[in-house]
């Protein structure tokens, strides 16, 4: 045995902490938040949360739900690790379909979406097994695949049909240990939403490999004017659909950590995987009891004219961007559906071509922007697409119309088009 001279403290961090990685953190560091110009007010058009720019809140009656929640005194303790059981009820009487019919026990509620994706993908997956991901996509799909050590296939999106899968593509990348397939709709970053007829192209490859989907629904509903959302699971009564949910943008309250899971799995095809996602559950006994709690009063009682109102801002911020933007040289974008964001298109190599390769990819095109004219956008390498940024359109018109004057002089001096 060594003496007490010979011993060495030696305190590592795990494998699994080390090879966690979130690919916005990594990418947006890179940008040098000291270089914002000091003459112009900093304008960030790049953080997903819909309640940071002040113009966009909850309805009062949601508030309402929780102070109510609170004052019963009956929520203060632990809940069951999957959920209150009137809560999950609550969901499942929501979310059922006309062809899906579900109870409390199709729902398991989690510390937001990003926790339900957690769970499922903890659940679904073991280490080395594989996992297919849209691209572009949300980069926790990555965060939470790669600290579990399963491998991330991404399936392109094409951009030239509005976001829509490539088929054959996800197609090619199934093997044997492929155990399920990541659908986001509406998209983050894209602002896609998908037709029932595509929904169904993605269900028939799902079924042709057995293949359960993961329905990444968070902004479900959250849709413009004459476009109308669908549920996966409402395309099929044979392929199992884990929807993916939570309060986090519909009811514009993110920071309270409330998501779900629910099970559409008419055949019990994904029985196992209940028993493997409630085991999961116990790691952190379950989401804030309060919010869960009120759950039940805010699902059914939140008036649908708040939810008619956002959609309709955010429907006009959307054509405002699409209007601006794509009148900006060396830009060009489809327009979004849904959700609160979209992708532009980042002519590279006209802007390296005139900058001398000052600007050559999307990284450089936002750290010169953020440099020049204070406004802040993700490059599209965050979510696997490069030369692209991603813009959050949630900000007053007003604020946005500021910062797209900006981004169209900063483009017009790039490209040499002011002389």
């Amino acid at each position: 045995m060594r003496t007490q001279e010979q011993r060495q403290w030696a305190v590592q961090s795990s494998k699994v902490a080390m090879r966690t990685k979130n690919p916005i953190r990594m990418i947006v560091d890179k940008l040098d938040m000291n270089s914002v110009s000091k003459d112009k007010p900093l304008i960030s058009l790049s953080i997903g949360d819909p309640t940071v720019f002040g113009n966009m809140d909850t309805d009062h009656s949601v508030s309402q739900s929780i102070a109510r929640a609170v004052d019963t005194r009956r929520s203060n303790g632990y809940a069951h690790s999957c959920g209150f059981p009137h809560a999950r009820k609550a969901v499942a009487d929501k979310y059922s379909l006309s062809n899906h019919k579900l109870n409390e026990n199709d729902v398991i509620l989690a510390s937001g979406a990003s926790g339900a994706l957690d769970i499922v993908i903890g659940a679904i997956a073991d280490e080395h097994d594989n996992i297919l991901v849209p691209t572009p996509g949300f980069s926790l799909y990555e965060t939470l695949c790669g600290n579990k050590g399963i491998e991330c296939r991404f399936y392109r999106l094409d951009s030239e049909k509005d976001w829509e899968t490539d088929i054959d593509h996800m197609r090619s990348l199934i093997n044997e240990r492929t155990k399920a397939i990541i659908v986001n709709n509406p998209s983050n970053p894209c602002g896609s939403v998908y037709s029932p007829e595509h929904l169904k192209e993605i269900v028939a490859v799902a079924e042709e490999f057995c293949i359960p989907i993961i329905a990444d629904e968070i902004y479900a509903d959250m849709v413009f004017e004459g476009v109308k959302f669908t549920f996966l699971a409402e395309v099929t009564d044979t392929v199992p659909v884990i929807s993916i949910g939570g309060l986090a943008k519909r009811y514009l309250v993110p920071g309270w950590r409330l998501g779900w899971v629910v099970l559409y799995d008419k055949l019990n095809i994904l029985k196992d995987l209940r028993e493997g996602m409630a085991r999961l559950t116990t790691v952190i006994l379950g989401p804030n009891t309060l919010v869960q709690a009120a759950l039940p009063d805010v699902i059914h009682n939140t008036p649908q004219e708040f939810f008619d109102n956002i959609n309709k801002q955010l429907s006009e911020h959307a054509k405002h961007t699409v209007n601006r933007v794509q009148k900006i040289n060396g830009l060009s974008l489809s327009a979004p559906k849904g959700a609160m964001y979209c992708m532009v298109s980042i002519d590279v190599e006209r802007f390296a071509e005139h900058t001398g390769g000052e600007i050559r990819d999307d990284i450089t095109f936002a750290q010169a922007l953020l440099k020049e004219e204070s406004v802040v956008v993700l490059p599209g390498q965050c979510f696997r697409s490069p030369n692209y940024f991603r813009i959050v359109f949630c900000p007053s018109i007003e604020k946005l119309e500021e910062a797209y004057d900006r981004l169209e002089s900063f483009c017009n001096r790039k490209l040499n088009l002011n002389k």
